[in-house]
């Protein structure tokens, strides 16, 4: 069994939070816009640190993981019902069945659970897991810390065929991370099959995908680095299949100027294919960007929507939500007067877009450092912090939008 650890990106930003943390968290807490606390983690048997946001399914039960915590202190994946109560559907125990999970979960139609965890496994290089509606975990694909991958911080996507697709931060042929496919079993009870679609750090082509993938209609896939690229700051890139060659086309390469860098969040999708993302620095006000990606007769067009005020890595750090009137939703890690992070709006008008604070966290009981996207459920967007909350170890927490 392991002993309890992080992988290099989230002791990078454990090391960070602790620093601010002796800042912030005596300042009372902020008013914010209708916002709430929906739980607040012990850190103890229902989870603690979630370092990514949730999920919801037809019923309004919504979904993530925590990544420390746990029956076993290794971590958990826990339900919040309609409620707004807690349970935890499974603690992993940081040996073969992973340890860990820092990407958040997704669900089928059956409500099985599938994620990642970033170390355990048969080698401790991390996991593909399934957990079923009555709570049973079974490992899909163990990594083996060599060319196939290791340490997955991310979450999945699913196509129609089952086939599960995600990233890892390392490992790989060149050792920078990798873009994977998990294949279902061709047999009732057979393995998984992974196959690595792509493997960085060849060039200029980018290193250490931190978020997840994209696909679209045709099957292609899009993410981000959050390094390498023809400048060092991450890019844009694009993959698409020619008979079995996966060839890997870079979109944008961030300059750590007006565009932003180091992109950790990944990417969503409007109607009409066009791209949107979140760089964690850079930009007009040094606390990252919130950009967009057109396409037209092949030809990517990258423009800037917002630039954040703030400074360093302080930016969003997971995707952004699109309602159905074209409006985004994010949070930062930690901008904001309380250098806690934010919870914001960006509204289109008259050819430009239009900020809206929606919650400014204090690190006191209200939260400190969302790293996580943002769900809808019953007209109020919910999602976590990492740290603060009653008992320290973050909250799940609803805001009016």
């Amino acid at each position: 069994m392991n002993s309890p650890s992080s992988s290099a990106p989230a002791r990078l930003i454990s090391a960070f939070a602790f620093l601010l943390v002796l800042t912030v968290s005596v300042i009372p807490q902020a008013q914010g816009q209708a916002f709430s606390v929906v739980h607040n983690f012990s850190g103890g048997s229902d989870g603690g640190d979630p370092l990514a946001g949730l999920i919801i399914d037809g019923v309004g039960n919504l979904y993530g993981s925590a990544s420390s915590g746990g029956a076993y202190g290794y971590g958990a994946v826990f339900m919040v019902d309609p409620t707004d109560v807690q349970t935890v559907r499974h603690s992993f125990t940081g040996g073969s069945d992973g340890a860990y999970p820092e990407g958040g979960v997704i669900i089928d139609k059956w409500k099985n659970l599938y994620g990642t965890t970033t170390e355990g496994g048969v080698s401790g290089a991390g996991t593909v897991f399934r957990i079923t509606a009555a709570g049973k975990e079974t490992v899909l694909y163990s990594f083996t810390g060599k060319d196939d991958g290791s340490d997955p911080e991310a979450g999945l996507v699913k196509d129609a065929a089952g086939n599960l697709y995600g990233t890892t931060t390392a490992g790989g042929v060149n050792g920078n991370g990798t873009v994977f496919k998990l294949s279902p079993p061709k047999t009732k009870g057979g393995p998984w099959t992974e196959e690595v679609l792509y493997s960085f750090g060849t060039g200029t082509d980018g290193t250490i995908p931190v978020a997840g993938v994209t696909l679209d209609a045709a099957g292609n896939i899009y993410g981000t680095t959050s390094a390498g690229g023809a400048y060092g700051y991450g890019t844009v890139f694009q993959l698409t299949e020619s008979g079995s060659v996966w060839t890997e086309n870079i979109l944008h390469n961030f300059q750590d100027g007006d565009d932003g860098a180091v992109p950790y969040a990944g990417l969503i999708s409007d109607k009409s294919g066009n791209l949107y993302g979140a760089a964690t620095d850079g930009g007009t006000g040094g606390g990252g960007t919130v950009f967009e990606l057109t396409s037209a007769n092949g030809v990517w067009t990258f423009n800037v929507l917002y630039s954040m005020t703030g400074w360093g890595i302080s930016g969003a750090f997971r995707n952004l939500v699109m309602d159905a009137a074209g409006n985004i939703y994010g949070t930062t890690h930690c901008d904001g007067i309380y250098t806690a992070g934010t919870i914001y709006k960006l509204s289109h008008s008259s050819g430009s877009w239009k900020y809206t604070s929606l919650h400014v966290f204090t690190g006191g009981t209200d939260g400190l450092f969302s790293f996580s996207n943002l769900v809808f459920r019953k007209g109020l967007l919910y999602g976590t912090t990492k740290q603060g909350g009653a008992n320290t170890f973050g909250v799940v927490f609803a805001v009016k939008p």
